[in-house]
C-alpha cells in the first residue's frame, strides 16, 4: 500500500509540465510540493552517509574498505578536507545539495502558500506549518554538520550556518549565523508550526504535530534544556494516538514463522524494515537513505563492522543481533569473528519511534526521573529482546548518572552503523558527564596488523563547509 502512496507522491504537477514551465498558484499545487521525494527519500544518494562513517561504534576490514571511494576513507579517517575541488563525486555533497534544494522549496511554499486559489484558510495554513517544520528539520541537519555542538557559554559567537528564509535564486552572498541563532531559527520554525500541523498527517513522510513536538524535544536534549525537552517529548507521545508509529515486536517478527523471516546470507531478515524501504510501521517520521553495500550510490558500507566494544554492548539474546552476520561480503568468515550489519539496507533518519522513547528516557534520567526513565527504555528493550533480559541492571538502575550512559549506550545498540552516534559525539564531547572522551577508528589489515584513527577534538567534529560553496561565497569564513 505505502509503495503506491510513494508512486502517487511522484504524480504531481511537477510531472505533468516540465519544471519550470508552470508556476505553483493553487493551494493544490503547494500541497504536491511537500510531496517531493527530496523531503524524505535519498534511495540512491544522500541521507546520513557521511555520519555512518564518523561514527566511532564501527570499524573497518581494509581488504573490503579501500578500494570503493577516498571519500570513504577520508571521513572514516576524520581528515580536514573531505571534498576536493577535482574529485569526480560529491562536489558539492549530495546531502548537503538536497538540503539546499528542499530549502528553496520550502521557502518558496512559505512565502506564496497563504496567496495562493482555491483552498481554505485553514488549509494553507496547515501546508505552510508542515514547510516550516521541515525547514526546522533541515536547519538542525545543517547546524549539526557544519556548526559546533550547541554550548550555551559560547554559541552566540560559535559559527554556525547560514540562515536562508528567501526562495531568491539571485541572491549569491551568504553570511554565517551564529549556532546560537540557528537554534533560535529552529525552535521557532517549529514552534510557530505546531498549532497548525494535523496530528493526523495524510502519510507519515510529511510532517505532523507529534513529529514536530518530538523533533522540537530532540533539539531541546542535544541543547542541554532537559526542561523545555521534557514537555515537548511528553507532547508527542499524546499526540501520537493508537493508529500512530508502533514498534515492532522481535520476539515475534524474529521467531519461527515470523513476519521477518526468512534470514538471507546476504541481506539478513529479507522482510524486515531494514531491507524495506517502504515500511513506515515504527516511523513518526519517515526518512530513508540507502546503508548498505556500495553499488554506484554515494559511499556504501563496504567492510565497515561493529567495534568489538560496540559487539560487547549486546547481550546474547538481543535479538538485534539478528541484524549482523560475521560473514564478510564475499561470503567469508570473518577471521576475527567481527560483525558487519547486513540486515539494514534501508536507514531511517527522521524521527522514530524507538527514538522517540529513547529521547524521552534520557531526558527523564537526566532530570532525575529514574523510574519514568527505566520505564521508558525498558519499553523498546521488552520489543528487542524476550522480556526476561529487558529490565535495566541495578548497577544502572539505582544511579542516575549510570542510567544516563545506558541509555546513551542503548542508542548504540539500537541504532549502531546508521548514523545516530555522530550526532551524539558531538552533544557528548561537551557533556560534563562524558568529559575526556576520545573517539577511535581502528582499521583491520589483511597481514593481521591494525591502524588506529583518533578524531581530533574539537575540530573534527565539524565538518569544513565543501570546495564549491566556499568557491560562491569567497569572504565566508570556513571551519578549520
Amino acid at each position: 500500500m505505502i509503495l503506491s502512496a510513494f508512486t502517487a507522491c511522484r504524480k504531481s504537477f511537477l510531472e505533468v509540465v516540465p519544471f519550470g514551465l508552470q508556476v505553483a498558484s493553487t493551494t493544490e499545487d503547494y500541497n504536491k510540493l511537500m510531496n517531493d521525494p527530496v523531503f524524505y527519500l535519498a534511495q540512491n544518494s544522500g541521507g546520513w552517509q557521511e555520519p555512518v562513517l564518523m561514527e566511532d561504534d564501527l570499524a573497518a576490514e581494509d581488504v573490503f574498505f579501500s578500494a570503493v571511494s577516498p571519500h570513504m576513507t577520508r571521513l572514516f579517517q576524520w581528515q580536514d578536507v573531505i571534498y576536493y575541488p577535482n574529485d569526480y563525486l560529491q562536489r558539492p555533497p549530495w546531502f548537503l545539495s538536497s538540503l539546499m534544494t528542499g530549502t528553496y522549496q520550502l521557502n518558496k511554499i512559505i512565502s506564496e502558500v497563504m496567496s495562493s486559489t482555491g483552498g481554505t484558510e485553514a488549509q494553507k495554513r496547515s501546508i505552510r506549518a508542515e514547510a516550516m517544520a521541515t525547514r526546522a528539520w533541515a536547519n538542525f541537519q545543517l547546524i549539526s554538520y557544519y556548526g559546533k555542538p550547541y554550548v550555551a557559554a559560547t554559541a552566540a559567537s560559535d559559527l554556525g550556518f547560514p540562515i536562508i528564509k528567501e526562495a531568491d535564486v539571485s541572491n549569491t552572498e551568504f553570511k554565517r549565523a551564529s549556532v546560537q541563532e540557528v537554534y533560535d531559527f529552529i525552535i521557532k520554525d517549529f514552534t510557530d508550526a505546531l498549532n497548525d500541523l494535523p496530528v493526523r498527517p495524510a502519510i507519515r513522510t510529511r510532517m505532523s504535530k507529534p513529529a514536530a513536538e518530538g523533533l522540537l524535544g530532540k533539539v531541546y536534549l542535544f541543547m542541554g534544556r532537559y526542561n523545555d525537552a521534557l514537555p515537548a517529548l511528553n507532547a508527542a507521545f499524546n499526540d501520537l494516538g493508537e493508529d500512530g508509529a508502533t514498534l515492532y515486536d522481535y520476539n515475534e517478527t524474529l521467531a519461527p514463522g515470523g513476519s521477518f523471516l526468512p534470514i538471507d546470507v546476504n541481506i539478513g531478515p529479507v522482510n524486515g524494515p531494514g531491507n524495506n524501504y517502504t515500511d513506515l510501521t515504527e516511523s513518526v517520521l519517515f526518512k530513508v537513505f540507502y546503508n548498505a553495500r556500495f553499488s554506484g550510490k554515494m559511499f556504501g558500507n563496504n567492510g565497515l563492522v561493529l567495534k568489538p566494544e560496540t559487539a560487547a554492548l549486546y547481550g546474547a539474546s538481543d535479538l538485534r543481533l539478528q541484524l549482523y552476520t560475521n560473514k564478510n561480503t564475499d561470503g567469508s568468515l570473518n577471521p576475527g569473528g567481527r560483525l558487519r550489519k547486513y540486515g539494514v539496507q534501508y536507514t531511517r533518519y527522521g524521527l522514530e519511534l524507538s527514538e522517540l522513547y529513547l529521547l524521552r528516557a534520557e531526558c527523564k534520567a537526566r532530570l532525575n526521573d529514574l523510574a519514568g526513565a527505566i520505564t521508558d527504555v525498558e519499553t523498546l528493550r521488552r520489543h528487542r529482546m524476550p522480556g526476561t533480559d529487558a529490565p535495566v541492571p541495578v548497577v544502572s538502575a539505582n544511579n542516575q548518572t549510570a542510567l544516563v550512559k545506558f541509555i546513551i549506550e542503548e542508542r548504540i545498540r539500537e541504532f549502531a552503523m546508521e548514523g545516530y552516534r555522530w550526532f551524539d559525539m558531538r552533544r557528548l564531547s561537551v557533556d560534563p558527564l562524558f568529559a575526556g572522551i576520545t573517539f577511535t577508528h581502528t582499521l583491520y589489515k589483511a597481514d593481521g596488523s591494525t591502524e588506529v584513527f583518533t578524531l581530533r577534538q574539537p575540530d573534527r567534529l565539524v565538518l569544513q563547509l565543501p570546495y564549491n560553496f566556499m568557491q560562491y561565497n569567497p569572504g565566508m569564513p570556513n571551519n578549520p
